[in-house]
C-alpha cells in the first residue's frame, strides 16, 4: 500500500448523455436518455436531469419512458463517443504511461510512473498530496476546455479506494482519500460498494447479518471464506479492510467480455432459460460497445443444479458487436444444452476481441433472412432492405441537408423524418420535417464538440448510415 495517494481514477459524468447534450444545444439542461429504443431496449446512460426522475443505467427503456416521458430518447452514437474518449485518454497519458482504461469513459492512472514521479518520490506527505490535487484539478480543467464535458476524479493509495473516491466525487468533483483512512471511509458503506459483490453475493451476506463493509471487516476472513468460498471470501475480506495491491496495468487487453447471473431458484423451463440468455446477451453487447470493442466468438456458460459447469461456443466469420447476431448465436447455443434438473447460473460472453467491427455479414444475413420471409422473391427483399437501410433514421443520428446543413434526427415515422438543424457551437436550431426518402438529406459524420478540431465534422469517423430503427 502506498503512503501517497498517487493513483487516480477518472470517471466521466453521464458520458454518453453528456456528449449528446454537448453536441445538441437544444438538449442542454434537459433530460436525455441514451440506449436501445426497441421494445426490449435498456438505458445505457441517463443525464443527471433524467436521474432526478429515477431513471438509471440498465433500466428497461419502457420504464424510463414512464418515469420521464418528456426526455429526449436517443440511440447511441459510438463513433462520437470514441472520438471524445480518445481526447480524454490522451490527456491521461500525458500524466503517465501507466493508464488502464476500463471503458470509454473511465480509467486508472499511476502518477508515480509519469513525469511527476520523481517529485512525488522526494516530496514530504503534505507537498505530495498538494501536487496530486493540483494535477487532478488541471486534468479536470483540460477535459472541460477540450470537450466541454465534466469528469469526476478520485485519488488514493490504491485502485480500490481511488474508484470509491471518484464515486463520492460525482458529479464534477474531486475527492482524495488519505492513505490510512481506508477503513474509516469504507466502514459505513453498504457491501455492494465493493467490486465483486453483486446481488447474489449480497443476499448471502445479508442472510448472515452482514450489510456494511465494517460488518465484513469485523466478521474476519475465516467466516467470509465459509460463506463465499476460499478465493472470493479472502478477496472480499482484503478489500473490506482497505487492502488492495493491484498495480495499474497499461493498455490492459481483456481477452473477453462477459456477464452472468446466479438464480436463487434453479431454472427448469426452457423458454425461461432462453429469455434469460437473450437478456444476458443484450447486457454483454452493451458492455462490449462501452469498451469500444467487438468480438468473434460467442460463449455460453451454464452451471447446472449439481454445480457441474458447461461451456459452449461458436466462432463467427468476423468480429461483431451486433446485438441481433450475438443474441441469436447465444440462443442457438442454449437450445443445445440439456437443462434437466435445472440451471443455477447462466453467462454469455464474447471472446477473440478486436477494436473494430468489420462489415457485419452475419447481421446482414440475419436481416436478409427475416426480409425474405416477408417478400415474395429474393429480388424484392433486396430492394426492400436497401430502402430500409438508407431511408430509416435513428433518433439522435447525425445528418446533413443540402440546403440547411448539419443537424440531427429528432424522430421519424409514417414516411416523415424530423430534423433539428444545429451544431455543437451554435444556438438551439430550427426543426424541419422531410420525407424519409428526401434525396437532399443524408447521414453524416459526427461533428467535433469544439469548433476547429479537425474541421467541421472532423475526426469522429463516418456516421452510421441509416440503420434499422427510428421512431
Amino acid at each position: 500500500m502506498r503512503s501517497l495517494p498517487s493513483i487516480i481514477h477518472l470517471d466521466m459524468d453521464a458520458f454518453f448523455a453528456a456528449v449528446e447534450q454537448a453536441a445538441k444545444p437544444s438538449l442542454r439542461g434537459k433530460p436525455v436518455i441514451v440506449g436501445g429504443l426497441g421494445g426490449r431496449g435498456v438505458v445505457s446512460t441517463a443525464s443527471y436531469e433524467a436521474r432526478k426522475f429515477g431513471v438509471h443505467s440498465a433500466m428497461p427503456m419502457a420504464q424510463a419512458r414512464r418515469l420521464c416521458p418528456n426526455a429526449a430518447f436517443l440511440a447511441g452514437r459510438f463513433e462520437a463517443y470514441r472520438y471524445v474518449s480518445d481526447i480524454v485518454m490522451g490527456l491521461l497519458r500525458e500524466l503517465s504511461p501507466l493508464v488502464q482504461p476500463l471503458s470509454l469513459d473511465e480509467a486508472f492512472v499511476d502518477l508515480e510512473a509519469g513525469p511527476y514521479g520523481p517529485v512525488l518520490a522526494e516530496a514530504d506527505h503534505e507537498t505530495g498530496e498538494r501536487l496530486v490535487l493540483a494535477l487532478a484539478e488541471d486534468l479536470r480543467a483540460d477535459i472541460q476546455r477540450l470537450t466541454g464535458l465534466t469528469g469526476s476524479v478520485g485519488a488514493a493509495g490504491s485502485k480500490l479506494m481511488a474508484k470509491i473516491a471518484s464515486e463520492q466525487a460525482k458529479p464534477d468533483g474531486l475527492v482524495l482519500v488519505e492513505p490510512g483512512q481506508e477503513r474509516a471511509v469504507l466502514g459505513p458503506m453498504p457491501v455492494r460498494a465493493l467490486p465483486g459483490i453483486g446481488p447474489a453475493t449480497e443476499q448471502v451476506l445479508r442472510r448472515a447479518g452482514l450489510t456494511t463493509v465494517a460488518d465484513l471487516a469485523d466478521a474476519g476472513e475465516t467466516e467470509l471464506v465459509q460463506l463465499l468460498g476460499r478465493a472470493h471470501g479472502a478477496g472480499i475480506h482484503q478489500m473490506s479492510i482497505g487492502l488492495d495491491e493491484r498495480p495499474v496495468v497499461a493498455d490492459q487487453d481483456a481477452k473477453s467480455v462477459s456477464v452472468e447471473d446466479t438464480y436463487e431458484v434453479d431454472l427448469a423451463d426452457r423458454e425461461r432459460v432462453l429469455r434469460e440468455v437473450e437478456a444476458l446477451a443484450a447486457r454483454c453487447v452493451r458492455r462490449l460497445r462501452a469498451a469500444g470493442r467487438s468480438g468473434r466468438t460467442v460463449v455460453l456458460k451454464v452451471r447446472r443444479f449439481d454445480f457441474s459447469t458447461l461451456t459452449r461456443s461458436e466462432t463467427l466469420g468476423g468480429p461483431t458487436d451486433d446485438e441481433a447476431v450475438i443474441t441469436a448465436t447465444a440462443r442457438r447455443l442454449a437450445e443445445q444444452v440439456d437443462i434437466t434438473g435445472g440451471v443455477r447460473l447462466l453467462g454469455v460472453g464474447v471472446a477473440q476481441l478486436a477494436d473494430y467491427t468489420q462489415e457485419d455479414l452475419f447481421a446482414q444475413a440475419l436481416r436478409e433472412e427475416t426480409a425474405e420471409h416477408a417478400e415474395e422473391t429474393a429480388e424484392e427483399a433486396d430492394e426492400e432492405r436497401e430502402t430500409v437501410l438508407v431511408r430509416r433514421w435513428l433518433p439522435g443520428q447525425d445528418v446533413r441537408h443540402a440546403e440547411f446543413g448539419p443537424g440531427w434526427v429528432q424522430g421519424s415515422g409514417v414516411g416523415r423524418v424530423t430534423v433539428r438543424f444545429e451544431t455543437p457551437w451554435s444556438e438551439p436550431g430550427r426543426v424541419r420535417t422531410f420525407a424519409v426518402d428526401d434525396p437532399a438529406l443524408e447521414a453524416s459524420r459526427p461533428l467535433p464538440l469544439r469548433r476547429g478540431e479537425g474541421g467541421e465534422g472532423g475526426g469522429a469517423g463516418e456516421g452510421e448510415g441509416g440503420g434499422a430503427g427510428g421512431e
